[in-house]
């Protein structure tokens, strides 16, 4: 669904951020900002700042009277250096992008530069919901914020602020609006989605939310979760994999490393071998389920072996769908003082676990040639099938917001080539 008058949102980094973008675009538009441009940015990694800086460079120049205000985690991280851009009108923290009353305060003569709060003291669970999605066929929906682990190469908690939960009951309200105003499939997002409820009456698990959404909205066709921690197994969430085929056959994990001695050095709460334990039970619950991984390169003291670690553990785990991160030191981390490696070293070593992760591909989707498949159809006849592979349709034109059944033909370096199968053709 397009929305009208409302103001240039750009999204830089994760999904939690796109869902956000929706929140920014209803209140800045609601409070008469349409004009502006706003900047949702990521501080994962230094590339994913300097991307943010070159945009708002360039819209400054495309549109000299706009006002531009930067939000996002590297806003809230280090509002100084971006209010100091001579292109940015105001700058807003993570919390406040949130909040109505702070769009309404940026619309007046004389809002202010700076409107950031200490995320930190935030205590609130996440309460804002939205009931469609600007240019999305999938809708994302937000269950916490923050995080309460530190990582040592992590700077997020600093953005994001403790982990907050939104409670079931609000999410399956959130959901059915969704639902009724024509979403196909919800993908639940967060910082850490494995540490929902932990905050809530019963410390209830991720995988009681999992059920209880799929059993309470009946007309929801597809689930879908973003990243997982495999440090915390959820019985609950395996039994729910197994029994209901609508939550989809695909798990991204936050692996990050596959040697023990990094995974230790970056303070994560697994080792290499609980991410194999995790996906040999999944996989022993649903055949069909496929992984993605978050996998950091060049991480600092990483040696040539620890490396080698991590490629045998992609290998051994069965991941095909990788998101390679080159190690950038982020300031006001402990990894940022830990002894660094080359730049080349790191860039080399990303290359490697991309060309590992571009071959894992290749070989799933050459296992599903001549095999069916169900598609949402996202834009242009293309999109995602259930375990997250992209697929491209042959043919005549299906409309964006369709489930289709397909036979998968073919297929390119990174997708599949299917045909639609009538049958299986569900009306928005």
């Amino acid at each position: 669904m397009t929305k009208r008058n409302t103001p240039d949102v750009q999204t830089f980094g994760c999904r939690l951020n796109i869902w956000e973008s929706e929140v920014i675009r209803d209140q800045a538009g609601a409070a008469g900002l349409s004009d502006a441009i706003i900047f949702n940015t990521c501080a994962v990694t230094a590339e994913a700042e300097k991307h943010a800086r070159q945009a708002i460079r360039k819209a400054r120049r495309d549109h000299p009277d706009a006002k531009i205000i930067v939000t996002g985690c590297a806003a809230q991280i280090a509002p100084e250096t971006w209010a100091a851009m001579p292109e940015v009108t105001q700058v807003v923290g993570n919390h406040d992008k949130l909040q109505a009353a702070s769009w309404a305060k940026l619309a007046t003569d004389d809002a202010p530069s700076l409107l950031v709060s200490d995320v930190m003291e935030v205590r609130e669970t996440a309460a804002h919901m939205v009931d469609s999605f600007h240019e999305h066929t999938r809708a994302f929906l937000q269950v916490q914020q923050g995080c309460d682990h530190r990582c040592t190469f992590c700077i997020i908690p600093y953005g994001r602020g403790n982990n907050r939960s939104a409670p079931a009951d609000d999410l399956i309200d959130a959901a059915r609006r969704l639902v009724a105003n024509g979403c196909k499939e919800l993908v639940l997002t967060g910082v850490d989605i494995t540490s929902w409820g932990s905050d809530l009456a019963g410390r209830p698990r991720l995988g009681h939310l999992v059920r209880r959404l799929l059993a309470e909205v009946r007309d929801l066709p597809r689930l879908r979760l973003s990243s997982i921690d495999p440090a915390e197994p959820d019985a609950e969430l395996m039994d729910v994999l197994a029994d209901d085929h609508r939550l989809l056959p695909h798990l991204h994990l936050s692996a990050q490393h596959g040697d023990d001695l990094i995974l230790k050095r970056m303070k994560r709460r697994h080792l290499g071998r609980d991410i194999l334990r995790f996906c040999e039970e999944a996989r022993r619950r649903r055949p069909d389920v496929v992984f993605g991984a978050d996998v950091i390169a060049g991480f600092p003291t990483e040696t040539d072996q620890a490396h080698v670690a991590s490629l045998a553990m992609i290998a051994a785990a069965d991941i095909t769908h990788l998101h390679v991160f080159p190690y950038s030191p982020r300031p006001g981390t402990p990894a940022a003082d830990m002894p660094q490696l080359a730049p080349m070293i790191i860039k080399e070593r990303a290359f490697e676990l991309r060309q590992l992760g571009a071959a894992r591909l290749g070989a799933l989707l050459d296992s599903l040639v001549g095999q069916p498949d169900e598609l949402l159809v996202e834009a242009g006849n293309r999109g995602h099938g259930r375990n997250f592979v992209k697929i491209r349709l042959d043919g005549g034109f299906i409309p964006s917001g369709q489930i289709v059944d397909v036979e998968l033909t073919g297929r390119t370096a990174d997708c599949l080539i299917g045909r639609a199968v009538a049958k299986g053709v569900q009306s928005a």
